[in-house]
């Protein structure tokens, strides 16, 4: 429990990238002197940089996190298709059409019964076709509200553009935090439009030195020779936790603070502490 029993704090994690990112977050939670009321994190390149497997689903659940949240890469493991329907922690984008396997939202419940609705969508701009988010998340965001004041939307998109709009409009529907992923960069610009605590990118959690979470030469190559190869995810000493806190009251739904979290752990010196 947070120190104000009116405010519940929440972290969400930048989209974890590979086993670097998968051990960066659990050394980050296990290490924690509070604990927080709700842990998020986009999880939508987990297992070796695309999609998420049973096993990381299990593991990732067992470090501390509440709710998975995913993204155009949730279907890059054809074993999501066996279990995702039975994964209580996961949610895939809300805007997939009608019929497609997995939820796309969900309403959890902490222990002291306080509900948080959670929302994942994906942004059309540079993107894959989906249905309109625009249309989708209004009614779903109304039909949670009936349920509980806080609703938290990762909005998995490329455009910064189209993620601010968004968020705008989202804050008028009374939505608690906006999150936008999928770009790996951590942006500057968080802040509170209209009770919405909002960043405009969370970052990634993963290699510190590489591109997005992969490796320099890979991302090299496909640039410069515009012949398709596989990203591979990049291994190094120092790893990264890009991550965003935000408060939020548990009456009004409104956030009252939101602050992001940047922070490099030598990979090689914490393994040796484990081992101590």
């Amino acid at each position: 429990m947070t120190q104000n029993d009116e405010n519940i704090k929440i972290i969400f994690f930048g989209d974890l990238v590979g086993r670097p990112g998968r051990f960066a977050v659990k050394d980050y939670l296990s290490s924690l002197q509070t604990k927080y009321d709700f842990v998020i994190a986009n999880v939508e390149n987990a297992s070796h940089g695309y999609g998420l497997t049973e096993k990381n689903y299990n593991e990732i659940s067992e470090y501390g996190v509440d709710c998975m949240t995913s993204g155009n890469h949730i279907w890059d493991k054809k074993e999501i298709f066996n279990y995702i329907d039975g994964a209580d922690k996961l949610i895939r984008p809300f805007n997939y059409p009608e019929g497609t396997i997995g939820q796309g939202s969900k309403i959890f419940e902490l222990a002291d019964g306080t509900k948080i609705g959670v929302i994942n969508l994906l942004g059309r701009v540079f993107m894959s076709p989906v249905d309109s988010q625009w249309t989708d998340a209004v009614e779903e965001i109304k039909r949670m509200k009936e349920v509980t004041p806080i609703i938290v939307v990762d909005f998995h998109a490329e455009a910064t553009a189209e993620k601010i709009c968004f968020a705008k409009y989202c804050s008028q529907f009374g939505v608690s935090a906006f999150f936008g992923t999928h770009t790996h960069v951590q942006t500057a610009d968080e802040q509170i439009i209209n009770g919405t605590g909002y960043i405009t990118d969370a970052g990634f959690c993963g290699t510190y030195d590489s591109v997005i979470g992969m490796e320099y030469q890979t991302s090299l190559n496909r640039f410069t020779t515009v012949v398709p190869e596989r990203y591979e995810v990049a291994d190094g000493n120092v790893v990264q936790i890009n991550a965003v806190e935000v408060e939020i009251n548990r009456n009004s739904g409104h956030a009252v603070a939101i602050k992001k979290i940047f922070m490099l752990t030598d990979k090689d010196k914490k393994e040796e502490e484990n081992e101590k």
